[in-house]
């Protein structure tokens, strides 16, 4: 094996830079990567199959893990009547600015020729912006007795919800995601579910995306509307802020006071139910950009890339195509009988593509570059002479190259992909790491969250490890300054008493702050 860096001067192929423009970059990775596309509805997009392929991936791994601990998969209406909203003050509250609403169920043809709404409806729809109440209706219905509990469902679907500013995968109008409800015979059993789910997204992210996370409780104000108590996963973007990846509810009796969900326990006494509720969605591919991409494109761990290896053969030289032709179809059979951990207890075979597009060869290279996928390889009859392989690592620079003998790469694709996917998820926990700072007074906190180069304003900060009384108005404050919240009180992390430098009393624990999406 041979590992060479070409000398060609080498632009980006990502423009500008995430150094020049963060969010102009993130932009055109979604775009350059095929990702998505805008959408003729405002605040929508377009998910093109290189992204959606990547959402059935995590469709498919999830909805495995969600099955092995118990849950079953269901579906319930996109429209809401209005008053089930109402049944819950906190949860209607939440979610009030956010709600697309149907009031009409017909259109009729004007006298100008445009179609006109017609059928008002005898009580307004909400377009799903979560399921909580309708779900919880059907709940009611379904359970009698201690018997049917834990009653453990979880529905993948598309939700709407109606933002002013909107960025594809991160925040859009109509996004996918699955959204886990479940109801126990008691406290304990809930937050047990609650705490479960956590962990299994956050295992799922680390293991599959490789993507490190930090799990803990959120405080009274990002609480989720409704809910006890709530539990997010909050991973760290390459510009240093943190994006809410997923989240986890207790929601206590709450709901099931609302919506009377009600069982008979073992002493035959009638007593409300104890529910939780729990969701990642879309967002996620938009945290796999932020957190792997680079100024060339995508970068796609292996465990969740939808082609693992991509076959290019180069067809330049007359006369040779028929064997070139041959030898990538032959190498792309022999590495599809190949087994490859998913991770989890999951297994897949090699997953190869050979690009038979009529494209000069430099431009599929770059195009998969951009795509992210995890190894691409160029085929040219001298590989096939020397029965070799030629390829790029997309963890590594373009212009770092390998030759292998044909026989070693088909024989070692396996550890190379797992060698890429702990790459990846090494590199990202370093960075993490090298941002996260334990603060312990005002001034130095202030100034940890203040530009230091007002051209590249996004670009500083971090998480800061920092003590807080528990004060709400503390918290307020703070975000008001600078724009910063606590994201999580972490639940794996060191627990010391301290004192809060912003009040100068005394504190519990340390809690991240840092700035979000």
């Amino acid at each position: 094996m041979t590992t060479k860096t070409e000398n060609k001067t080498q632009k980006n192929a990502i423009s500008p830079t995430r150094a020049q423009n963060y969010p102009e970059w993130y932009q055109e990775i979604v775009k350059a990567a095929d990702l998505a596309d805008q959408s003729p509805v405002r605040g929508c997009m377009v998910i093109r199959p290189w992204g959606y392929a990547i959402w059935e991936n995590i469709q498919r791994i999830l909805d495995k893990r969600f099955k092995e601990t118990g849950h079953q998969n269901a579906y319930f209406p996109l429209f809401i009547p209005k008053s089930f909203l109402e049944k819950e003050a906190k949860h209607v509250e939440g979610f009030a600015k956010e709600c697309a609403v149907v009031t009409h169920h017909r259109l009729e043809l004007g006298a100008d020729g445009t179609l006109v709404p017609a059928g008002p409806l005898a009580e307004p729809y909400i377009v799903r912006p979560t399921s909580e109440t309708i779900i919880g209706a059907m709940f009611a219905k379904w359970i009698r007795s201690y018997r049917d509990l834990p009653l453990l469902i979880n529905q993948w679907a598309n939700v709407v919800r109606w933002e002013m500013r909107t960025r594809p995968f991160l925040r859009t109008t109509e996004f996918l995601w699955q959204e886990g409800h479940t109801v126990h015979a008691t406290e304990e059993d809930a937050r047990e579910e609650t705490m479960k789910m956590l962990r299994v997204y956050k295992d799922f992210c680390e293991q599959h995306m490789a993507i490190p996370i930090i799990i803990g409780e959120k405080t009274a104000s990002e609480r989720f509307p409704g809910a006890v108590n709530t539990y997010s996963m909050e991973p760290m973007m390459q510009d240093r802020k943190a994006l809410q990846a997923g989240t986890s509810h207790f929601l206590g009796q709450n709901f099931a006071k609302a919506q009377d969900i009600l069982f008979l326990d073992q002493n035959g006494k009638q007593v409300h139910a104890w529910t939780t509720s729990w969701g990642v969605s879309t967002r996620l591919i938009g945290a796999l950009a932020m957190t792997h991409a680079d100024d060339n494109g995508m970068i796609v761990p292996p465990r969740i890339s939808p082609t693992h290896v991509v076959i290019i053969p180069m067809l330049n030289k007359a006369g040779t195509e028929g064997m070139v032709l041959e030898y990538c179809n032959s190498l792309c059979a022999e590495l599809r009988e190949k087994i490859y951990n998913l991770g989890s207890g999951s297994n897949s075979t090699v997953q190869v593509e050979v690009d038979m597009r009529d494209l000069r060869g430099g431009e599929k290279v770059w195009s998969w570059i951009k795509k992210g996928a995890p190894i691409c390889m160029e085929v040219g009859p001298r590989d096939v002479t020397n029965k070799a392989v030629f390829f790029n690592r997309r963890d590594m620079d373009p212009s770092q190259k390998t030759s292998m003998s044909r026989e070693e790469f088909v024989n070692s694709i396996a550890s190379i992909l797992d060698d890429i996917q702990k790459n990846l998820f090494n590199r990202a926990l370093t960075f993490q790491k090298e941002n996260t700072k334990k603060i312990d007074n005002k001034d130095e906190f202030y100034q940890f969250f203040t530009a230091k180069n007002q051209e590249q304003p996004e670009i500083h900060g971090g998480y800061a490890f920092t003590h807080w009384c528990g004060d709400a108005e503390v918290e307020g404050k703070i975000k008001a300054d600078l724009g910063v919240t606590i994201r999580c009180i972490p639940l794996d992390m060191e627990k010391e008493a301290g004192t809060c430098p912003f009040s100068g009393r005394p504190s519990p624990q340390r809690v991240i702050f840092s700035k979000s999406y």
